[in-house]
């Protein structure tokens, strides 16, 4: 943490989504938006390379949330940030992919209304599309994909959340954040919607020089990711989009063959 001078100012609060985790992949204005911080609240999945676009006087503070490592809890993150606002002025309150995407954007919001705190949003590349995409995965796509869902692994509970069961029932592309901690019970959960040979793909850390990809189908995603080294934050694709990748092609041929050989 830095240390700067408090001084006067009129509080504002700026909710910045920082992307996927390249620095490069922040939106201009939430660059921007860091210049003018007089208290920058950073979490976990957001690379310290984007804090170089920051103020370099701010006051620098890591409220790291992850699941199962808060560092910070949310109530603890909401009183920080006004606080800081009432004493410094500007904070921004930098966010991993999009504040409003799993991101518990509005809680911090209106908990800041709640001061008569002005907010600006300022949104960012949500991971459940950016890094699909960046893989060549895209998320939809004509004569696939109509639609799709984006959808937590794990929920406040700890379990599943019930919209996936939903989800697998359908045609769409589904996009599971926070769930590699429950991926055998997500692989059974679609294996039990006769889906075992549904494409899939796991990402870990997306855009970040730690990535890593594992291509495969529904009965054979958990035995990849064991062999690639998998870990959180990961994010896993279910659909047919995810043959589209060139990695696949071959596990394809060789469902093909099997198949007909059958």
């Amino acid at each position: 943490m830095s240390s700067t001078v408090k001084i006067n100012k009129e509080p504002r609060i700026t909710l910045v989504g920082a992307g996927p985790g390249d620095p490069e992949l922040i939106t201009m204005k939430g660059a921007n938006a860091l210049k003018s911080a007089d208290v920058i609240l950073y979490d976990a999945l957001v690379d310290e390379g984007i804090l170089s676009y920051g103020n370099p006087q701010a006051i620098r503070i890591y409220v790291g949330k992850r699941s199962g490592e808060h560092s910070f809890s949310q109530e603890k993150i909401n009183k920080l940030m006004v606080d800081y606002a009432l004493n410094y002025g500007h904070v921004v309150r930098l966010k991993g992919g999009d504040p409003f995407v799993f991101g518990r954007g509005y809680e911090e919001l209106d908990y800041a209304a709640g001061y008569s705190i002005p907010v600006q949003v300022i949104p960012g590349l949500s991971s459940s599309i950016s890094v699909p995409g960046l893989q060549q995965i895209p998320v939809t796509h004509r004569g696939l994909s109509e639609s799709f869902w984006v959808v937590t692994g794990t929920t406040a509970s700890g379990h599943i959340s019930s919209d996936l069961y939903e989800a697998a029932r359908t045609k769409a592309t589904v996009v599971v954040l926070m769930g590699l901690g429950k991926l055998k019970e997500i692989v059974r959960l679609f294996q039990n919607e006769g889906k075992s040979k549904l494409p899939v793909a796991a990402i870990q850390s997306g855009s970040t020089k730690e990535e890593k990809l594992a291509v495969g189908i529904v009965d054979t995603i958990e035995e990849l990711v064991e062999e690639k080294g998998i870990k959180a934050p990961a994010l896993l694709v279910f659909g047919e989009v995810v043959a589209l990748h060139p990695s696949f092609q071959p596990i394809k041929a060789f469902y093909q063959v099997l198949k007909a050989e059958i």
